[in-house]
């Protein structure tokens, strides 16, 4: 889903055990400037975006983008209930040790419906936020944030479980656990590739499709961290760093350093160590 560059506000939440049961009394129509996440609790009715229409039930998720039409009406005789949190949001980079912030005009990486299967965990993440929302105690705000950021990996989790390629992307996690096994050397793609018995191009491509990072910047980004880490102790050189991560040649460290932080090895290290 690729959240980790997205950083939310929370409009409002509705329904939840503190707040009421969010029970809809009969059709609700409309079309918001922010974005809108629900999760049906109970009941049944129709739901209708743009141009689709379709009956609804417990357990389907609803995700409405900001400026479009939408209605909800619940049956008569079984009245709807529901989870729902109004958020907007934008996203927040950090690239050549500078901060970007850019209100995101695309819409999140979510099906407009979704029928989730074994929906608990999505149920309990979800009540969690609307709960803390509505309790108001002493800095909501970010705690709420942060429990909706999880609530959107839960059901990222969720949905992933029932594609067709959840296979495949167990294998991801199988070579990138590998990588961390391996930090401290070298790893070939082909490796990788027979490691989860995928082609090379195959792996490639599916590897992009979940990280959003090629498979060998992948492995030198995750090496680029503990070299951070590394050097904050303040005790090991920037060759020494880069011989504890398996770079033969400290000034190609020292380019592949600087591509993904924007400094050279050496001025982060006199930043961060010496204050200079």
């Amino acid at each position: 889903m690729g959240i980790q560059e997205l950083f939310f506000h929370i409009h409002y939440c509705n329904g939840g055990k503190t707040s009421g049961s969010g029970i809809l009394a009969k059709k609700l129509t409309r079309t918001l400037q922010h974005h809108e996440l629900v999760l049906v609790t109970g009941g049944s009715g129709k739901y209708r975006m743009a141009d689709k229409a379709l009956d609804f039930h417990e357990g389907m998720l609803f995700y409405i983008p900001a400026n479009v039409w939408h209605s909800i009406e619940t049956s008569q005789a079984r009245p709807a209930s529901f989870l729902t949190v109004h958020f907007s949001y934008g996203r927040v980079g950090f690239t050549n040790n500078m901060w970007t912030i850019v209100s995101e005009t695309q819409r999140l990486s979510l099906p407009p419906v979704s029928v989730l299967q074994d929906y608990y965990a999505v149920s309990e993440a979800f009540e969690n936020v609307v709960i803390r929302w509505h309790e108001k105690l002493p800095g909501y705000e970010f705690v709420v944030k942060t429990l909706f950021q999880q609530l959107l990996i839960v059901i990222d989790q969720n949905l992933r479980k029932q594609h067709k390629n959840y296979a495949t992307s167990l294998k991801v996690e199988k070579v990138i656990d590998y990588m961390r096994q391996h930090i401290h050397g070298n790893i070939t793609l082909n490796e990788l590739a027979e490691l989860v018995q995928l082609s090379p191009a195959y792996l490639s491509r599916i590897f992009k499709e979940t990280t959003g990072y090629p498979v060998i910047v992948f492995f030198n980004k995750i090496k680029i961290d503990l070299a951070k880490e590394l050097m904050m102790d303040g005790t090991k050189k920037v060759k020494d760093v880069a011989r504890l991560l398996g770079f033969t040649d400290e000034f190609y460290f020292s380019r592949l350093f600087k591509q993904h932080e924007g400094i050279s090895p050496t001025e982060y290290y006199n930043r961060n160590v010496h204050g200079f």
